[in-house]
């Protein structure tokens, strides 16, 4: 139970890219007088923490309304979770929409707190995760791995000077690597079930 609570908190972690997202936190709140950044902050994953919470709990009606077989939500969720953990190994140039959104005065739900934090890989990992695992794990999950981000986010412009750009990308890359590898597992494992359906 224990070992479960952990593994997907970490799982849920390392889906979150807190790590990563630290360069894209400081970025949008450049302009932003300093005092307001933790309150920004805090505001923003905690309407992710509720969007992510709604989802544990509509997921499997959704799937079921949809008539979408958890097979396919890990074949999905798989392929997206594997696509952004290889924008996390090979970061390409910013894209209009990212230039765009560094214009922002203060960010309001977009983009910190969706899709930065309560990402489609995310909700895909909390719906594939949520008909398999006890509600009171799941949630405590969410809550654990959400809380590390939150700390991680929190204290961003701290490690930002202690861990420099590099240190930032060596840790975005490990994440990258280890999310590719539940990545492979996800979609493998629903393309398994789907192959007995």
């Amino acid at each position: 139970m224990i070992k479960t609570l952990f593994s997907i908190s970490i799982s849920l972690f390392i889906v979150m890219d807190a790590f990563g997202n630290i360069p894209l936190f400081l970025s949008l709140l450049k302009g932003i007088p300093k005092k307001r950044h933790k309150k920004i902050v805090l505001r923003e994953l905690i309407i992710a923490l509720f969007v992510i919470i709604l989802f544990n709990y509509i997921g499997v009606w959704l799937l079921g309304f949809l008539n979408i077989t958890q097979s396919i939500v890990q074949i999905g969720g798989g392929t997206i979770l594997f696509l952004l953990s290889l924008k996390m190994l090979f970061p390409t140039e910013k894209t209009k929409y990212e230039a765009e959104l560094q214009k922002i005065t203060e960010p309001f739900i977009v983009p910190l707190a969706i899709p930065l934090v309560a990402g489609p890989a995310v909700l895909a990992a909390v719906m594939l995760y949520s008909p398999q695992i006890p509600n009171i794990i799941m949630i405590g999950a969410i809550i654990l791995s959400w809380s590390a981000t939150l700390i991680v986010l929190l204290i961003s412009a701290h490690l930002s000077e202690w861990l420099k750009d590099r240190g930032l990308i060596a840790i975005e890359r490990l994440m990258g690597f280890i999310m590719v590898l539940i990545a492979i597992q996800m979609f493998l494992s629903g393309l398994k079930t789907f192959m007995r359906l």
